[in-house]
């Protein structure tokens, strides 16, 4: 019997990855990876450096081609577009280490986010929510991102993404650089941007904490899927625990 929790009910799916072939030159980074994810969900791909967690963000995004195998974007196939346009289709990526641009203000790097021209149309009015959710930025805001903390800039690129108005956010290892402490915040903001009506791909080495926030989750190892399933079943689960909990 289905039960009753908004998390268990059958949902649209917005993100669907199949059979990817990725390569880097001759060197195979993906192999045969799927991946699903529906409107309103929090999905985690967990696994090890070099286990080709990165490598499917940037297919999704676009700035990797696959091989073979396909991405459908709510029911559009978007694998052969350009990164630009795929963005404009409602697809934001932060990427692992936040890549801000160091010689501008705080808030400059957030309207840098407002790449398309119906995000500039909303620009205040996002800006206003980003402010809302990391009330520090505004404080900040004419201040050089070169002098930000590690916490204060992750915040000014999640503040960037947000500003393209995106129904799908993912997420590349936001605990990178980051105390225990701060990623956990993250982790806050990231629930709290999905009771926002945002849809978020989590995608993160740091197994234990990523996998008690997610609804659904996949293990990567090798370029391939190794295991799927709800973030709080791969808990318990004795592969899980050898390989990445340490039990």
């Amino acid at each position: 019997m289905r039960q009753s929790s908004r998390y268990t009910l059958e949902r649209r799916p917005m993100l669907e990855a199949s059979n990817l072939d990725v390569f880097y030159g001759k060197s195979q980074a993906l192999r045969g990876v799927s991946l699903r994810v529906d409107e309103g969900e929090i999905v985690a791909l967990v696994g090890a450096n070099g286990a080709g967690k990165t490598t499917l963000l940037n297919t999704v995004s676009g700035l990797l081609r696959p091989a073979s195998g396909s991405v459908e974007f709510l029911g559009k196939r978007i694998d052969r577009l350009a990164p630009h346009k795929i963005m404009k289709l409602g697809i934001c990526q932060i990427p692992e280490g936040r890549k801000l641009f160091s010689d501008m203000t705080v808030g400059e790097n957030l309207e840098m986010g407002a790449y398309s021209s119906e995000a500039r149309k909303r620009r205040k009015e996002t800006l206003e929510q980003v402010y809302k959710i990391f009330p520090v930025l505004e404080e900040r805001r004419r201040q050089s991102a070169k002098k930000l903390s590690g916490g204060e800039r992750q915040m000014v690129a999640i503040g960037r993404g947000l500003m393209s108005s995106p129904r799908l956010c993912m997420f590349d290892e936001p605990s990178y650089g980051l105390a225990p402490k701060l990623f956990l915040e993250v982790l806050e903001v990231v629930k709290r941007l999905r009771e926002q009506g945002i849809t978020i791909l989590l995608v993160e080495q740091n197994v234990r904490n990523t996998l008690e926030v997610a609804d659904r989750a996949y293990v990567i190892e090798n370029g391939q899927i190794v295991l799927e399933g709800k973030g709080k079943d791969l808990l318990q689960n004795e592969q899980v625990k050898t390989a990445y909990l340490g039990i």
